[in-house]
């Protein structure tokens, strides 16, 4: 089954559950998905596309948290987490951090990076194979620690 028909399912059970929480969540989902498709002039995405999708749905919730807290509306603030957390069902296992730091180090050998100055390289070895189970943040961390550049 793909990550789309699952989607698709689990918004027929959410519809059928009453869960407007839910239902709210995968129709934005869908729908982003849908344009993103359209922008690519494809009909379908893939599962990676749509994990890459769901990410950037994940990132844009969590920084209306971040507002919605800052601005003092809680309640608003507590409806992005949950759809959040809804969002982040979709995607593969976060990788810890002693994977990351094993796979930042093995970018470093690839490309021969040597301090600060080579950390474009790095990070776009790292975050090539990462595909989106980690935070481009942490990682930004991680690697300017092994390079040496805090």
């Amino acid at each position: 089954m793909t990550l789309i028909e699952r989607i698709d399912e689990d918004l027929k059970v959410a519809m059928k559950g009453r869960d407007e929480l839910k239902v709210s969540a995968l129709r934005m989902l869908k729908a982003a998905a849908s344009n993103t498709a359209i922008q690519k002039g494809k009909q379908v995405l893939e599962d990676g596309e749509i994990q890459e999708v769901i990410g950037k749905l994940i990132k844009q919730r969590q920084e209306s948290v971040e507002a919605f807290t800052k601005g003092g509306r809680p309640e608003l603030a507590e409806k992005e987490a949950k759809e959040a957390a809804i969002l982040k069902a979709y995607l593969p296992p976060a990788m810890s951090e002693a994977e990351l730091k094993t796979l930042i180090q093995t970018a470093i050998q690839e490309t021969g990076a040597s301090g600060p100055q080579a950390m474009g390289a790095v990070m776009k070895a790292v975050m090539s194979k990462v595909s989106g189970r980690a935070d481009g943040k942490i990682i930004n961390q991680l690697v300017r620690e092994a390079l040496g550049g805090k």
